[in-house]
C-alpha cells in the first residue's frame, strides 16, 4: 500500500513520518528518496538498518515508536499540530523548494500560512533606525496584504514581528516549538502565539543550537515570497537567508545604509550584486506583485510508490561502491558528475550515495551536491 500525499495523513502514517525523519542521518532530501523508493515511510524504516549496514555502519539509530508517540502527546499539550508535505495546511511555497521539511509544527493560526508572504530579517545588534524602519516597513507591508515572516531574533527580526501583529506574522524557530529564544522575547512570543503563528521542524524541547540556524533560515525563504535584509553584516546569518531565497528562486530586496556603518556592509553588497534596493513597502509591493504569476505549488497526485523507476540491486550498488566512494571527496561535486565519471547508472549512483548517507558519511548540499564526510 503506498502512501498518496495530496491527502491528510491517518495517525498511524504521521507516526511513521515522524519516525522516520527523526532516524539517524535521515534528512528532508533523504526522507523523500527513501519514500521514492520504498514507497512508504513504515517500509523504509524496516530498510534503513541494512541500508546503513551496507553504506558502512554497524548500526544506525531507527526512531521506535514510543518516541514517536511521545512527541506527538507532547505537542497536543501545547496546543501545536504536524502538519505533512502534500496535505491540505502545508504552505505550498515551501512545499516547492528542493528540500522541503516533511513535517513541519505549527502552533497558532495556521491559516496565515496559507497567505502571500514576505520575509523581514537583519542584524540582532540592529541600530534603533534599522528597528524603526523595519517595524514600519512591516507594519506597512501587513496593510498590504502580505505576511510577514521573520525568525524571532533580538533585532530586526523582533521589529519586523512587532510591525506585523496586527495583520498577521509567522515566526520561524530555531528550537522546539515549545521553546522561546532569546528569552528576552517572551512576551512576543506569546503574542504571536495567540494571534499569530509559531512553526519549526525540530522536536519540541529541542533548544536552539548554531546548526540549526541555517535550517530555520531554509524555512523562512520557503515560506516566502521574497527576503527584505534591513541590516546585516558580512558575515550575518540573513546574508544566508538571502542566499537561500535566491537559491529557491525567491526576490532578495536589501535596506541601504551607511558606508561606515558595518551593519550596512551587507546589505549594500547585496544591493552591489542585484537586489533590489528597498526603502518603502512599495519597493516590494511593486516586484511581488510582478512575480505572483510564479506558479508555487506542490506537485499534485504524487504515489510515491509508482513514480520512481525501479531501485538498483543490492549485487549491483556493492560492485560500484569503491568506485563510486574514490570519486568522492570533503569538496562537494554534483551528482551528475559522478554518474559521468564512473559510468553506472542513476540507479545505482542513488543507491550507493543513500547507503553512505545513512550510514553517516556522506552529507548532501544544495544544487544536487554531495561530499564525503568519513573517508573510510
Amino acid at each position: 500500500m503506498s502512501e498518496s500525499v495530496t491527502r491528510a495523513l491517518s495517525e498511524a502514517e504521521k507516526l511513521d513520518w515522524l519516525r522516520l525523519i527523526r532516524s539517524e542521518n535521515v534528512g528532508p532530501i533523504t526522507f523523500f528518496r527513501l519514500l521514492e523508493r520504498f514507497g512508504s515511510a513504515r517500509a523504509a524504516l524496516d530498510a534503513l538498518p541494512e541500508l546503513a549496514r551496507r553504506g558502512g555502519a554497524k548500526a544506525v539509530d531507527v526512531c521506535v515508536p514510543e518516541a514517536a508517540t511521545a512527541e506527538m502527546a507532547a505537542l497536543a499539550a501545547t496546543g501545536a499540530r504536524l502538519v505533512a508535505w502534500g496535505e491540505p495546511g502545508y504552505p505550498a511555497p515551501l512545499a516547492a523548494i528542493d528540500d522541503p521539511p516533511p513535517l513541519i509544527t505549527v502552533l497558532g493560526d495556521g491559516r496565515l500560512l496559507q497567505r502571500r508572504s514576505i520575509a523581514v530579517v537583519g542584524a540582532r545588534n540592529a541600530s534603533i533606525n534599522g528597528q524603526r524602519f523595519a517595524r514600519t516597513l512591516a507594519r506597512d507591508l501587513g496593510e498590504g496584504g502580505l505576511v510577514v515572516v521573520s525568525g524571532m531574533a533580538r533585532g530586526i527580526d523582533a521589529a519586523a514581528h512587532e510591525g506585523a501583529l496586527p495583520t498577521g506574522t509567522v515566526a520561524v524557530l530555531g528550537g522546539g516549538i515549545d521553546v522561546v529564544y532569546p528569552k528576552e522575547n517572551a512576551a512576543l512570543y506569546a503574542k504571536i502565539r495567540d494571534g499569530g503563528a509559531l512553526v519549526s521542524e525540530v522536536a519540541p524541547g529541542t533548544e536552539p543550537q548554531a546548526r540549526h540556524f541555517p535550517r530555520r533560515n531554509r524555512l523562512i525563504a520557503g515560506l516566502s515570497l521574497g527576503v527584505v535584509v534591513v541590516e546585516a553584516s558580512l558575515r550575518s546569518g540573513s546574508l544566508i537567508t538571502a542566499r537561500l531565497a535566491l537559491e529557491q528562486g525567491r526576490e532578495v530586496f536589501a535596506v541601504p545604509g551607511s558606508a561606515v556603518d558595518p551593519r550596512a556592509r551587507g546589505t549594500n553588497d547585496l544591493i552591489r550584486q542585484g537586489a533590489t534596493l528597498t526603502e518603502t513597502a512599495e519597493d516590494v509591493f511593486r516586484v511581488v506583485n510582478e512575480a505572483t504569476h510564479i506558479p508555487l505549488r506542490e506537485r499534485k497526485d504524487v504515489d510515491f510508490a509508482a513514480c520512481s523507476p525501479p531501485a538498483a540491486s543490492p549485487d549491483d550498488t556493492e560492485r560500484a561502491r569503491d568506485t563510486i566512494v574514490a570519486r568522492l571527496s570533503p569538496t562537494p561535486v554534483k551528482v551528475d558528475e559522478i554518474i559521468r565519471s564512473c559510468h553506472f547508472s542513476p540507479a545505482v549512483v542513488a543507491g550507493v550515495l543513500l547507503e553512505l548517507e545513512l550510514a553517516g558519511r556522506l552529507e548532501r548540499h544544495p544544487g544536487n551536491q554531495v561530499s564525503l564526510l568519513n573517508n573510510l
